[in-house]
């Protein structure tokens, strides 16, 4: 996987390789408004990002997305459409690590900002690109998402190898310092990690050029036929529309759990998801685009990366200061006898 190595340490690649941008926390909550629209709370617990207009409900059809939000935690406020004087923003989340002490409590693992955002409360990294990741010139054409759209990586309920290959590239790594980007595994580490764990979120890059959303807001995307979006390989006749490759980078700070005695006494690794999954392969992220106007669109074409004079920046304090307000309201951040939710781990 050397180009997903070369990229995704993106200090080391030359300025004009991707869009490569921080997002602070904006809330971490029992909330899911893909998946479990209305309901309050949602099943287990997610780590958010982007604009302040998260909500319970998201429907487009009903102007929830865009009634509230004034501000997003991530770099690029052109990830920020304006409609009628009201704003919406894109959002990205993930299920939450937490670790498992030996006498079954539960604690959530801190998530550490990565080098050159060291400022920004927790958060993700957040990457746009057009084409392979080792080709610096990034010429190929790629279709930015339409507004209103929406998807899903990855599936909660797996907890198998062969399950979890039916999504490409979910993967962590076990840091071993800032630089570490390899090896890559599809479940979750089983030694101590140094510097922390990343776990990476890399969507489908193919879409049906029709349908902004489906039923599981899984099969309006595809992969491509064979290999991978970094490999080139080509997108399926039945969603032959390309689409921008985004990663989601999030590093969770284990350092403080890591000292084995600590750990179970089987040998086995103490982290789980907080949907219940202990063995990693249950890894999943959710989507909602909200860039402004054609933005993502004249940045992808005139192919200036990374640096984007393009699109507006602002500041992480004010990025830190865009945060969604509690609506569930329950203690996510002590010891706990019970994942949030009473979830049971598996």
């Amino acid at each position: 996987m050397k180009g997903v190595f070369v990229a995704a340490l993106g200090l080391l690649v030359p300025t004009n390789a991707l869009l490569r941008f921080g997002c602070a926390k904006s809330s971490i909550q029992r909330l899911d408004p893909l998946v479990n629209p209305g309901q309050s709370p949602s099943p287990h617990l997610h780590q958010i990002i982007g604009g302040n207009s998260f909500n319970i409900s998201m429907d487009p059809a009903t102007h929830d997305l865009v009634k509230q939000s004034t501000c997003t935690s991530c770099q690029f406020t052109e990830d920020l459409v304006d409609t009628d004087h009201s704003f919406h923003s894109s959002n990205y989340w993930t299920a939450v690590l937490y670790f498992k002490a030996k006498n079954g409590t539960f604690k959530r693992v801190p998530q550490r900002a990565q080098q050159g955002i060291e400022s920004t409360q927790g958060g993700m990294m957040v990457y746009y690109m057009s084409d392979a990741l080792f080709d610096q010139a990034q010429k190929s054409k790629v279709t930015a998402f339409k507004p209103g759209f929406r998807m899903l990586v990855g599936n909660v309920n797996y907890n198998n190898r062969e399950e979890a290959r039916n999504f490409r590239q979910l993967t962590y790594i076990c840091m071993q310092n800032e630089g570490t980007r390899e090896p890559e595994t599809i479940n979750f580490p089983d030694k101590p990690c140094p510097a922390g764990i990343m776990a990476n979120h890399r969507f489908p890059t193919c879409w049906d050029g029709v349908n902004v959303d489906s039923p599981n807001h899984q099969d309006h995307v595809a992969y491509p036929e064979s290999g991978t979006f970094e490999s080139g390989g080509p997108c399926p006749k039945t969603h032959p529309v390309r689409l921008p490759q985004i990663l989601l980078e999030t590093v969770w700070d284990t350092k403080a759990f890591n000292n084995k005695a600590d750990w179970p006494s089987d040998g086995s690794q103490p982290f789980v998801w907080s949907s219940g999954d202990s063995t990693g392969y249950s890894s999943h992220a959710d989507y909602l685009f909200g860039w402004k106007d054609d933005s993502l669109q004249k940045h992808l074409d005139g192919h200036t990366y990374v640096s984007a004079p393009t699109l507006k920046t602002q500041s992480i304090a004010q990025q830190n200061k865009c945060t969604v307000k509690d609506m569930v309201g329950e203690d996510y951040d002590s010891w706990l006898k019970a994942l949030p939710g009473n979830v049971m781990v598996r």
